[in-house]
């Protein structure tokens, strides 16, 4: 976007909580408010503590309802986010959605129905079940609506465009991030410390902790493993408690630990210090975590199955597998290779991955607010609209 424009990003969930969609949302909202865009986000996840909005930040609104489990679903969110759109009048409508976002959803019919250029962002990988559900409920309708479609990465991509068909087109557009947050850590001297394996993400069972688990008690219990090994999950949620119990059970509790919530700004440090980055999620649609660890130089190893391998050629930049077993035995070659663990650092640390860089990501988003302006009938010079 060259000329100033009012952009509205939308969104179930969105911080305090934590986790890929959230982070992209909020940076990337902030990266356009910085530039002098009047930016909006709206989303129906509550908030412990009053927001504060400084300087550039955007304008955020809450549209929560006194739900369970803080759930982020609201029972009218079609009126209350159809008069927000009114008022607001927003130049383009970001929605940014999951596997199942009843909130988002709402939102993008709302744009439609206004006539409101709109760009549909798929931050998830939709398995069979919802793919199923997507069908049923006639998604494919989008081919007829006058809106922008993208996924953050082709495995997301797959199963989109599966449901949409050959005549919608579902862009790849990836998560950003900032490399200069993430620098390469220097190379590691030969000591006889244990090698240090780390995994960063929520605690949930969709990102599958209890197979992480797994492969790091069947890796330690491997007999062709030489030298010992440490382990540090970092991130929250509500499998946590489960596995510490399997920790105990099993006595990795030595050796493995389990941080808890890390702010983004202590990571760069957890990273630097890791021998390998694991990411065993079988539904992974990005891996932002993964692809700061491959910044900072660390190999990865993932399924190659999923958006992981956008960014991870496997025995160039990781290791990648194919179900659990396979990922088990990625990580003991990972951890028994020293000279393959050697290169992929050497390459990963010389190679920072600057397609996913913020601006050259801005740059198709834009692309993306354009097209959806030229479908609704505008134009991306439109003024900016006073909110």
């Amino acid at each position: 976007m060259t000329a100033k424009q009012t952009v509205m990003h939308i969104s179930d969930c969105y911080l305090p909580r934590l986790g890929g969609i959230e982070v992209q949302v909020a940076e990337l909202a902030r990266i356009q408010a910085t530039a002098g865009h009047m930016v909006h986000v709206v989303t129906a996840t509550p908030a412990h503590t009053p927001d504060l909005e400084e300087g550039d930040a955007p304008r955020l609104h809450r549209i929560v309802a006194p739900l369970p489990f803080e759930l982020p679903v609201h029972p009218r969110a079609g009126r209350a986010l159809a008069h927000l759109l009114a008022v607001v009048a927003p130049d383009v409508v970001h929605v940014h959605v999951g596997a199942v976002s009843p909130f988002a959803w709402t939102a993008v019919s709302q744009a439609v129905r206004a006539g409101l250029p709109t760009v549909v962002s798929v931050h998830s990988m939709w398995d069979p079940l919802t793919s199923g559900i997507y069908r049923v409920l006639d998604v494919a309708k989008w081919r007829t609506w006058p809106i922008v479609t993208a996924a953050v990465s082709t495995a997301a991509a797959r199963p989109l465009q599966d449901v949409l068909g050959i005549r919608a087109e579902v862009r790849v557009i990836p998560n950003g991030f900032d490399p200069a947050a993430w620098p390469a850590a220097p190379s590691a001297s030969p000591t006889d410390r244990p090698m240090h394996v780390v995994a960063v993400g929520r605690l949930a069972p969709r990102k599958q902790p209890f197979t992480l688990l797994h492969m790091l008690r069947s890796a330690n219990a491997a007999s062709v493993l030489s030298c010992r090994i440490r382990a540090t999950i970092a991130g929250d949620g509500p499998a946590e408690a489960w596995m510490r119990r399997y920790l105990a059970r099993y006595s990795m509790t030595e050796w493995v630990q389990l941080t808890g919530r890390v702010d983004r700004h202590q990571l760069p440090s957890l990273l630097a210090t890791a021998d390998v980055f694991l990411a065993p999620a079988r539904r992974e649609a990005f891996g932002l975590a993964a692809l700061e660890a491959r910044c900072v130089g660390i190999p990865v190893i993932a399924r190659a199955d999923t958006g992981v391998a956008d960014f991870i050629v496997n025995e160039r930049d990781g290791l990648l597998g194919h179900r659990g077993a396979g990922l088990t035995a990625a990580l003991i070659r990972l951890l028994t290779d020293t000279e393959l663990r050697c290169r992929i650092a050497t390459h990963n640390r010389a190679t920072p991955p600057v397609r996913f860089a913020w601006p050259q990501v801005k740059r198709q988003l834009d692309q993306c607010y354009a097209d959806a302006q030229s479908l609704s009938g505008t134009t991306q010079t439109l003024p900016r609209r006073a909110c």
